[in-house]
């Protein structure tokens, strides 16, 4: 099962987050077989973490918590919220295959979290809304499903774009109550 995990920074955390970088990391590595992509949120000047991401192949929902909750980030305080939903990987990749790459410099910063929530009227069919145009653009990509996937939550991409705007419209407005865009970069231990 496919998982999407997103930790929102408390805010203040950033000395506390510098200081267990590196047990984050030793947790994130016990899980690297399983990871399809990873890597912080980050706020407009492009180098402050507001959050991170973790797309992630588990047994269950019991894993995923596990997951989840057991980050030296989160056991410290680092995170104010979660949210931890059941994920379709539509496109069947992991970040490191995106035929884009990953690159380093400014192009780095062209990244983005786009993050569609549903109205509340929870489709009963969780059929991925279709993969939109320019897919060459789509690191990753999938719905956003209930714990026993049968119902349709949102949508969550990361997206290689110019700008905001254009990340964002990935994502038709219409089903979805609100569509969050976020700086994001590739994250994992620096090689």
């Amino acid at each position: 099962m496919e998982f999407f995990c997103y930790h929102r920074d408390r805010p203040g955390s950033l000395p506390l987050r510098e200081e267990l970088l590196e047990e984050h990391w030793s947790y994130m590595d016990r899980y690297a077989t399983e990871m399809i992509a990873r890597g912080p949120t980050l706020a407009d000047d492009g180098d402050t973490p507001t959050g991170s991401v973790h797309l992630v192949d588990l047994p269950d929902s019991a894993a995923a918590r596990a997951f989840a909750f057991d980050e030296p980030n989160y056991q410290a305080g680092v995170y104010r919220d979660v949210l931890l939903l059941r994920w379709r990987n539509t496109l069947g990749r992991t970040m490191w295959e995106f035929p884009g790459g990953r690159t380093e410099g400014p192009t780095d910063r062209n990244r983005y979290l786009v993050l569609g929530l549903s109205t509340g009227q929870v489709a009963a069919d969780p059929a991925d809304p279709g993969v939109p145009p320019a897919p060459d653009e789509l690191i990753a990509y999938g719905p956003l499903l209930s714990d026993s996937g049968t119902a349709w939550l949102g949508t969550a991409a990361l997206v290689r774009a110019p700008d905001p705007d254009t990340a964002r419209a990935v994502l038709t407005p219409g089903p979805y109550a609100d569509i969050e865009v976020h700086n994001w970069r590739p994250g994992g231990r620096p090689s």
